[in-house]
């Protein structure tokens, strides 16, 4: 069954909390480096047209669960992949074991952001977004979920492309 998602609902921005960037456009709240790649499957900044499938690659150096989050540009958010165990090394969002083969991607155009949240442990809590964000509460949202967890025991990264 292929998933239909709304890509164009996909613009992350960076944290309240002062992060660092990597050289492949990752937020790191955490310099754990726990994700240790993280990109769609054309590559960090690849160009998608509408209808085209996405796939996004995550590599991580330990076994955990993976909750990927998206922020479109004109501020609506999706979650995208909820709490999904992952063993340690390369795991492709979606997976066909999920129900889907890959996301379709669909307006609005424009330069779009997911973010890959890792924890070693499963996530008490659920992470869900509704509504509009800017910036700063997109960020808001983001980093305090990850607060719970300590510092060695997550990771986040974060990566773009374009919808033309």
């Amino acid at each position: 069954m292929r998933t239909a998602l709304i890509f164009g609902s996909l613009a992350l921005g960076l944290s309240a909390c002062a992060p660092s960037l990597r050289a492949n456009l990752s937020v790191d709240y955490t310099r754990s480096n726990l994700i240790y790649s993280f990109q769609p499957d054309r590559g960090q900044g690849s160009t998608y047209f509408v209808g085209d499938t996405i796939r996004f690659q995550l590599a991580t150096r330990e076994a955990g669960y993976v909750t990927l989050v998206s922020l479109d540009p004109n501020g609506n958010s999706n979650v995208l992949v909820r709490n999904a165990y992952v063993n340690a090394g390369t795991t492709l969002f979606p997976r066909v074991q999920d129900g889907a083969a890959s996301f379709s991607v669909a307006p609005p155009r424009g330069l779009q952001r997911v973010r890959a949240i890792f924890t070693r442990a499963r996530p008490n809590l659920d992470l869900y977004f509704q509504g509009t964000y800017d910036q700063n509460r997109w960020n808001d949202a983001t980093n305090n979920y990850v607060q719970s967890y300590n510092a060695r025991d997550r990771d986040t990264q974060e990566t773009v492309f374009y919808i033309r």
